[in-house]
Formats: C-alpha cells, sequence, structure tokens
C-alpha cells in the first residue's frame, strides 16, 4: 500500500500551506462545538421497536457523513438482525437534513499515513454493502434529504428505498478526481438506458420523484408520513417482503395528473443518445451535436471533472453492467487503491474539499488521457488487495426490484409481446398503462411512468391501430 503512504505525505504537505491552515483552524474550531454538542450521543443509533430494528446517523452537523465508527456499529448489528427471528425489517434513517452526505472524507484524510487503518475502514465499508445487499430481512432506507456517495449506497444496494419530495440524490465522485465507487458499478448501469452512466461521470443530482422514476427508490412518501410509516412497519408481524412493500404503499402520496418526470422527453433522449457511446470524446461529441441547453450544460459540467476520472468511470460502468453485485465491489475495491495514487484524487479532495479552488487535473485534457490505457492502468494491475464478503452471496439482478415501479424493459416486453400480459391482442397505450397499474396494485407513479416511456418510445403500428410499435 505504499500509493496510499504517498497520498498521505502529498496530502499532509498541502495542509501545512498557510491558507489551509487556517482552514483548517476554522474547521477545527467548528468541529469542536460540534463535538460538545454531541459527546454524549453515538454517531449511529440503534433502537428496538416492536417487530422492527432502526438505525438513525447521527451526525447531523456534518450531514451524517459516514466514518468508520458508524461502519463498526452498524455491521455488526445487520449481521445480528439478520439470523434473529424476531427482527421482521430494518429501518435506516438519518438526523436531520440528510440521510447521509457521503463518506466521511475526513476520517479517510486522517487515515491515509496509517496503512493498516485506512485498509481496514474501505475493507468493512465494503463488506457493510455487501451485508446490506444480500439482507433476506427486508430493509428499509428512508432516503429524506441529502442521499450522496457513500449514503446513496447504503440505499441503493437495500431492497426497499423511499424517497420524499426533499431527497437529492448524486454520486459526485468525479469532481474530487475519483470514480463512483461504493457498489455504484452494480446499481447505475441497471437504471433505464444510460442516466446512470449520465449521473456516474458528471455527478449531477436527481431530486424527490425523479428518484422514484429513474429507479434509484422503490416507493415515494412524503415526508409528514415517515413517522406513521415506521409505525406501521413497527406493527407488522411479518418479514414478507411483499407485505412490507404494500405497507409502504400505503403511505405514499395521491396521484397527480400534472406529475411527470423532469428526466423524461427530450432530456432523457439526449441522455440515452449521448451517453450510448463508450469512448468520453463521442459522448463529448454527440453532446455538440445535439446543441440543446441541456446538452450543452451537461458537456460543459464534463469538461470540468477530471479527465483521468470520468473515462475510468465510463470504463467501470461498462464492465459493471455485466457482473453480479459481489464481483462489482471487489473491482472497484481494487480501482480505489489504483485510483488513490492518482494525481487527480490528491488534488480533488485538496482544492474542493479544503482550499476551496478550482482543481487543476493532470492530464488536463481529454486528449492526454489516452484510452488504450484507461482499462490496462486501472483495470488490469495486478493487486495485492483482495476483498472477501462475510457471506458467498451475489445476484445480477437484485431480488427486491419488482417492488419499484416498471423499469423501461419491462415496459418493452409487454409491448413487443415477450411478455403475456393477457390483453387479447389490444395493445393501445391506455391498455399498457392500465395493465401495469392493476399489476402493480395501483402503485404510486405507475402511471405516470408507463405514459412517459410510451410517449418516448413508442408509435402507432401501421399495420393495426390496436397496437404500438416499440422505437429502437
Amino acid at each position: 500500500m505504499q500509493h496510499i503512504q504517498i497520498v498521505g505525505r502529498t496530502l499532509a504537505q498541502r495542509l501545512n500551506t498557510p491558507h489551509t491552515a487556517r482552514t483548517c483552524t476554522q474547521s477545527i474550531r467548528l468541529m469542536a462545538t460540534a463535538s460538545k454538542r454531541s459527546s454524549l450521543e453515538a454517531p449511529a443509533l440503534v433502537n428496538k421497536v416492536l417487530s422492527s430494528r432502526q438505525i438513525t446517523l447521527n451526525r447531523p452537523e456534518r450531514l451524517n457523513a459516514l466514518n468508520h465508527d458508524m461502519i463498526k456499529t452498524i455491521l455488526p448489528n445487520l449481521l445480528a438482525w439478520e439470523k434473529s427471528e424476531l427482527a421482521n425489517v430494518i429501518i435506516l434513517k438519518g438526523s436531520g437534513r440528510a440521510l447521509c452526505a457521503g463518506g466521511d472524507v475526513r476520517d479517510v484524510i486522517d487515515s491515509l499515513e496509517d496503512q493498516k487503518r485506512l485498509a481496514e475502514i474501505i475493507t468493512d465499508e465494503y463488506r457493510l454493502l455487501h451485508t446490506i445487499a444480500t439482507l433476506n430481512t427486508p430493509y428499509v432506507a428512508l432516503m429524506d434529504g441529502i442521499t450522496m456517495g457513500a449514503g446513496g449506497a447504503l440505499c441503493a444496494h437495500g431492497g426497499f428505498r423511499v424517497a420524499t419530495e426533499n431527497t437529492i440524490f448524486a454520486m459526485p465522485e468525479t469532481a474530487i478526481g475519483l470514480f463512483p465507487d461504493v457498489g455504484s458499478s452494480f446499481f447505475l448501469p441497471r437504471l433505464d438506458g444510460k442516466i446512470g452512466t449520465y449521473m456516474a461521470m458528471t455527478g449531477n443530482s436527481v431530486k424527490g420523484e425523479d428518484v422514484l422514476f429513474s429507479g434509484l427508490a422503490t416507493h415515494f412518501v412524503p415526508s409528514s408520513r415517515l413517522s406513521a410509516l415506521e409505525s406501521r412497519l413497527a406493527e407488522i408481524d411479518s418479514a414478507d417482503p411483499e407485505i412490507i412493500s404494500d405497507a409502504i404503499e400505503e403511505f405514499s402520496a395521491e396521484f397527480d395528473s400534472s406529475l411527470k418526470p423532469s428526466i423524461g422527453g427530450s432530456v432523457r433522449k439526449t441522455i440515452d443518445n449521448c451517453f450510448k457511446y463508450d469512448t468520453v470524446e463521442e459522448i463529448i461529441a454527440a453532446l455538440t451535436k445535439d446543441g440543446s441547453e441541456f446538452a450543452l450544460n451537461t458537456k460543459a459540467d464534463l469538461l470540468k471533472r477530471s479527465p483521468t476520472a470520468i473515462k475510468v468511470t465510463l470504463e467501470q460502468m461498462r464492465i459493471g453492467s455485466t457482473l453480479g453485485i459481489a464481483q462489482c465491489l471487489k473491482m472497484e475495491y481494487k480501482l480505489l487503491h489504483v485510483m488513490a495514487n492518482h494525481h487527480d484524487f490528491t488534488e480533488g479532495v485538496t482544492s474542493h474539499l479544503i482550499n476551496k479552488t478550482e482543481p487543476k487535473w493532470s492530464p488536463s485534457t481529454l486528449a492526454e488521457v489516452k484510452n488504450s490505457s484507461i482499462k490496462t492502468d486501472f483495470f488490469d494491475t495486478r493487486s495485492e488487495h483482495n476483498l472477501t464478503f462475510l457471506s458467498q452471496k451475489s445476484f445480477s439482478m437484485h431480488p427486491f426490484r419488482k417492488y419499484g415501479l416498471p423499469s423501461e424493459e419491462d415496459i418493452r416486453r409487454v409491448v413487443v409481446g415477450e411478455t403475456s400480459a393477457g390483453l387479447a391482442g389490444i395493445m393501445t397505450q391506455q391498455a399498457i398503462v392500465n395493465y401495469f397499474v392493476m399489476n402493480r396494485k395501483g402503485k404510486f407513479g405507475v402511471r405516470e411512468k408507463v405514459t412517459e416511456v410510451l410517449g418516448r418510445k413508442t408509435k402507432a403500428s401501421s399495420k393495426d391501430s390496436h397496437k404500438l410499435e416499440w422505437v429502437y
């Protein structure tokens, strides 16, 4: 782990600059004040309420940034609850205005010169995420507020993910010269179309109902109803995921005919048309050719990111789409150790999070980062770092995915007749929408999503007025 020592020394050197010293002094004062407020409280609280087991991330002054102490509290409790016949549902929530804004970078920086401790933090975090992903006990993440980075992963790998009007979801790692890790290569490529690749490369966020429509959340519940939802879940004398899903849906928002996905329509077409390419240069060219305001803003966002990071991220997304959850986490674990030695990670952390200045990436342009070297230099390198999990479980599609909205692929299969929907040959838009609404028990968001997808991806058949044709 010599490369981690190098990064540690480099960051330590930068931390000794006058500007950074002032910044750190100010931060220490703020943290000292926060410490006095919460010195008697654990950073993660564990509670039992009837048949529910609850985890509350409890560092509101740090937006519940995930640190090692929290991980060491959460993981053994999850393992114990998974074995217990008394725990029917696990609920994750956060104090304050965030569920979790990401991993605690300060925790990592403090450990950069301690090889053993840093390796322990990363290993425990990835084992926690694998455990969450493979739980049999229903796991309900209440994504009320900022949910980013590692915080996003604490939710995205779980079976039930509840968004509210306050949810802001993002994987913003490319802004600090890194790639979206913590299993992003599993859950982002499995979102509809190229939404996941767009989010991974730009680091841009989705909010509110769009978190549901994109597939990042399985349910949408107004924040004012979360307390009642928690009480309802605690009363359920069953660990049947179907019953848990139906109980969450009892508290969902009411139907709103004006509600439409903001990442649908022309915006979604731009995302899919531009991010389908396998090189960043082609994506940039496609955005330029598209010329819409959204496309040009997206291009500008990409060009602000580390050229190395966005090229690594694109390759990561493509590889992850073919791997199972365990393989994705192992790939990223190895990749994280490689990227830790790269200039841009050090530069991104110190400029964005410490000095508050614009980063100076190196290489500074896309042309200087050779596409042919990305796989060999970052993915195919031999590594001494091997990750093992606490179980051998894995899967290529999350077993609880059916409790979310229908995916675009689910809708396509009905339209083209690959799935028997019992529509007796009548495949009009209204008939297909009604089928999905009934099939998903009137679930909030189904009507709106299916309508948007059919409007964007189908056309009336020229041969049969009672059928639609899928537009590839």
